[in-house]
């Protein structure tokens, strides 16, 4: 009965802490004096939107500034706490010497997601990205080998693409493997190569990667925009690319599906590096120009119109973004698009030089073998040959 009694009194004891936590916990934010209450946490935490107009309308009031002479006249009514608050939710009437967009704006704090993104899946899954692409292109060499010409050689050749036409193509893949490089190094230069060089070796690097992918960045637009003129009428879709599509191609063997000058591979690759090229030239002179071409918050409001992130799940997205806020998802965009198309490329890139056999020559000397083309172009070919046999018959 004693134990009992004891076991009794323990349990009333330790429960008395359990019933004032309970009652301590306000009904409401009023109850607290504007403080924010267990229910705000857990929202912050889950990263749901929070009502925190307790804080950030709390910046001092002028009504209530006290004389010049008095100890808080100069504050104009507000605490050092309220002018914080008016600093963080950009509400405070602000002068400085720099001029600008971002020059008011001294506290933005989405900067740590940003960076944490940058460092952390970005980096993680373009690496996957690209090393896959790799990994899965080794392996289809491995199975299928090298993709051959069918037929005999005929010993002869045919005019694939003029100088000015490679000329575009190399200015267009030279830059755009620099750009790759010089901003996979700015990128992985934090986390990956400072503690592998050392903050001195990596500076050197970093300062030279700049320089390149800034000034680079105007050839790669150049060629982008040439190549989308010489090439664009070969480019538009037709019947022959379904039946392309449906024999894949050919690759797997029985026969190469007929095709016009470019196939319904290379049209693929064509649009996805205009399309994809485009995006990140934009977002690019973005960057160049800090926050002078804001993309995003009139992005997010037409999306919000069209009710696309409210049919993902995702609530209506921001619409109003700090200056700093633009540049950040610039800067995610333009790496994000980046690492999509520096994927595709080394996939291109395969298939036209190991790949396939005499697919270089086209964009090296121009002139490929006459049976390659009969086997990969056959309509183009027929069209180029009937010509060369009108023109040496006047």
């Amino acid at each position: 009965m004693l134990r009992l009694l004891c076991l009794l009194v323990v349990s009333v004891v330790l429960s008395i802490p359990v019933h004032a936590q309970e009652a301590e916990q306000p009904v409401d934010r009023s109850a607290t004096g504007g403080a924010q209450t267990l229910e705000d946490i857990m929202k912050r935490q889950e990263g749901l939107k929070v009502d925190d107009s307790f804080r950030s309308d709390v910046t001092g009031s002028p009504e209530s500034a006290a004389p010049i002479s008095g100890q808080l006249g100069t504050l104009g009514g507000a605490s050092d706490p309220d002018l914080w608050r008016a600093y963080r939710y950009n509400s405070a009437a602000i002068t400085t010497q720099a001029r600008g967009p971002a020059a008011d704006v001294l506290i933005q704090d989405g900067g740590m997601w940003w960076l944490e993104f940058r460092q952390g899946p970005l980096l993680k899954y373009g690496g996957w990205l690209l090393g896959g692409m790799v990994i899965l292109l080794a392996v289809f060499f491995l199975i299928r080998g090298r993709i051959r010409i069918d037929g005999e050689k005929t010993g002869q050749t045919i005019l694939r693409f003029n100088s000015v036409e490679r000329f575009a193509h190399w200015l267009l893949a030279g830059s755009f493997i620099l750009l790759g490089i010089t901003g996979l190094v700015t990128l992985a230069g934090r986390k990956l190569l400072i503690p592998a060089f050392g903050h001195e070796a990596f500076a050197t690097l970093a300062i030279g990667s700049k320089w390149i992918h800034n000034n680079v960045s105007w050839a790669f637009m150049l060629a982008l925009i040439l190549v989308f003129v010489f090439w664009v009428i070969h480019n538009l879709p037709d019947r022959t690319d379904i039946n392309w599509i449906l024999k894949g191609g050919g690759i797997f063997g029985g026969g190469h599906p007929p095709a016009k000058k470019f196939n319904a591979g290379q049209k693929l690759i064509f649009w996805s590096v205009i399309l994809l090229g485009g995006s990140i030239s934009v977002s690019g002179l973005s960057l160049l120009f800090p926050f002078e071409l804001p993309m995003f918050a009139i992005t997010f409001e037409k999306l919000n119109a069209l009710g696309l992130p409210q049919l993902l799940g995702l609530g209506e997205l921001a619409t109003s973004l700090a200056p700093h806020e633009e540049m950040q998802y610039a800067q995610l965009w333009h790496a994000i698009v980046s690492f999509v198309l520096m994927a595709i490329i080394i996939a291109h890139i395969y298939i036209g030089s190991v790949g396939m056999e005499g697919a270089y020559d086209a964009m090296g000397k121009g002139e490929v073998e006459l049976q390659w083309a009969r086997e990969h172009h056959s309509i183009w070919t027929a069209e180029v040959e009937k010509k060369k046999s009108q023109a040496g018959s006047t």
